[in-house]
């Protein structure tokens, strides 16, 4: 079951990608890590670095891609973008965006949701 969801996660990752360059963001990096862990994409939007995590679901037992956001995970968010910021010496706006990718069961896509300023250091908006 761990590689079914590493190929779905994979996959959304992809979709949300396209997804944003298609809205002209510029990706920088995919999947930056780093010792307090990963940051799936780190992308430009007019000279704004927008930190990006990508959910997704394959249908709503679990709720939403949305909702798998959890305190936890935000505040985790937080502290990846904060270490990128020192580490790459940014000191222009950031924001930290959240890209909901959902299937079917089957994996057909149902949707694709930009949300822009998801999280904030006071958490999800």
């Amino acid at each position: 079951m761990k590689g079914a969801r590493k190929k779905l996660g994979q996959r959304g990752e992809e979709l949300a990608a396209a997804y944003l360059e298609k809205r002209s963001y510029v990706v920088r990096e995919r999947n930056w890590r780093c010792p307090v862990g990963e940051i799936d994409i780190v992308a430009e939007d007019g000279g704004c670095l927008a930190f990006v995590e990508v959910r997704t679901r394959r249908g709503r037992k679990y709720g939403t891609p949305e909702e798998s956001v959890t305190p936890a995970k935000q505040a985790k968010l937080v502290e990846l973008a904060q270490t990128y910021l020192q580490e790459r010496s940014w000191d222009g706006d950031w924001r930290i965006d959240v890209v909901a990718v959902e299937m079917t069961s089957r994996g057909k896509l149902l949707r694709v949701e930009l949300i822009k300023n998801a999280v904030t250091g006071w958490g999800l908006l």
